[in-house]
């Protein structure tokens, strides 16, 4: 193991002490337990975060109603200079 200091704000440390308390860890499992999570979500599959992001294109519509202005911003744009 490596020695390491951090600083945490109060209520980082307070919610870290809880939940190590809750599951019967010491304070420094529960740390690298939060960091070895944090590192995993860093490793998502980048693909899978655009396909999620590209299936929300058009899913929302704008104030008008128009449900293309991720794909039409340009023509939009156009209309906006006229």
């Amino acid at each position: 193991m490596i020695r390491t200091q951090i600083q945490l704000t109060e209520e980082q440390a307070r919610k870290l002490r809880r939940r190590a308390r809750q599951e019967g860890l010491s304070l420094s499992e529960m740390i690298r337990r939060c960091v070895d999570r944090g590192l995993q979500e860093g490793t998502t599959d980048r693909s899978e975060l655009y396909g999620r992001a590209a299936a929300l294109v058009g899913a929302f519509p704008d104030r008008e109603g128009r449900n293309d202005l991720a794909s039409r911003h340009d023509d939009y744009l156009e209309e906006a200079f006229r």
